[in-house]
C-alpha cells in the first residue's frame, strides 16, 4: 500500500488518539477533580443526578477509542488493516455525540458548539478507514 495512501487516515488516528488518549487519562488521573467539574457543569440540568456514571462512562469511552486509534496507527502501517483503527474511530464519534449531548442538555452551547469539529474529523476518519475495510 503506498505511503501517501495512508498517510491521510494515519495522521486523522493520530489526531484521534492524542486528543482522546489525553482526555481519558486525565479523567483517570484526576477522576475527583473532573468528576466535581461535571457536578457543577450539570447542577441545573436533568443530568444531575448521573453524573457518576456518566463520568466513568465518557472516561472508558475515550480511554478506549484513543487506545484503538493509537493501536490502528499500528496496525495501518504494518499489515495495511483498518479494522482497529474504525474500531477506535467509531468509538471517537459516539464519545463526541456523548459529550455533545451533554453539553447540549447542561444549555453549554458555545461548548456543544465546539465539538463540531471534532465530530467532522472522527466521521471523516469513520468514512476514510470504512472504504478501507469494505470491498468494492
Amino acid at each position: 500500500m503506498k505511503i501517501a495512501f495512508l498517510s491521510v487516515p494515519v495522521l486523522c488516528l493520530a489526531f484521534l488518539a492524542i486528543l482522546f488518549l489525553q482526555s481519558g487519562l486525565d479523567k483517570v488521573f484526576n477522576y475527583k477533580g473532573n468528576k466535581e467539574w461535571f457536578e457543577s457543569h450539570f447542577a441545573n440540568s436533568p443530568l444531575k443526578g448521573l453524573v457518576g456514571l456518566m463520568t466513568l462512562l465518557i472516561t472508558l469511552l475515550e480511554v478506549s477509542a484513543g487506545g484503538l486509534c493509537a493501536a490502528g496507527i499500528f496496525f495501518l502501517i504494518y499489515d495495511g488493516s483498518a479494522n482497529i483503527g474504525l474500531i477506535g474511530a467509531q468509538l471517537s464519534t459516539l464519545s463526541i455525540l456523548a459529550l455533545f449531548f451533554g453539553q447540549r442538555m447542561a444549555q453549554d452551547y458555545v461548548g456543544a458548539a465546539t465539538l463540531t469539529t471534532y465530530f467532522i474529523i472522527s466521521a471523516m476518519t469513520v468514512y476514510l478507514l470504512w472504504e478501507m475495510v469494505t470491498p468494492i
